[in-house]
């Protein structure tokens, strides 16, 4: 019974309150994770590199979700890193393999974000 109580103590009461919850999720991150606030700012200079190159309306729109692919795959990550770690911060191959394998996310989502900068942006430079 009190797991159900404490299960619900965490459950949002409404979109404000679920809104404020994820606000402080993203300000916790970017104080605390140096590799978010990077994302972040870099995601933010190219958003405004593509306003300054005037990119079309479906080109933004492409830059935008690659930029909030990036961000959310690094939140994932984090946040994997950080259950792991709940779950044993003794060295056990399969949670290395499972951090890793999160990594890797990142990683992926980061290429696909650079073929994306340099299709929108290359011919626009030479």
């Amino acid at each position: 019974m009190e797991q159900h109580h404490e299960a619900h103590h965490f459950k949002s009461r409404n979109f404000l309150h679920s809104l404020t919850i994820a606000t402080r999720g993203v300000r916790h991150l970017l104080v605390t994770h140096r590799n978010m606030r990077v994302i972040f700012i870099l995601g933010i200079i190219a958003f405004f590199l593509g306003l300054l190159f005037r990119l079309g309306a479906l080109e933004m729109v492409s830059l935008c979700i690659t930029i909030t692919v990036v961000f959310m795959a690094e939140i994932f990550n984090t946040a994997i890193e950080m259950l792991m770690d709940i779950i044993s911060l003794e060295h056990h191959t399969k949670i290395k393999l499972v951090k890793d394998i999160a990594a890797a996310v990142v990683i992926i989502a980061c290429l696909n974000a650079v073929a994306v900068a340099f299709i929108l942006f290359i011919r626009r430079v030479i």
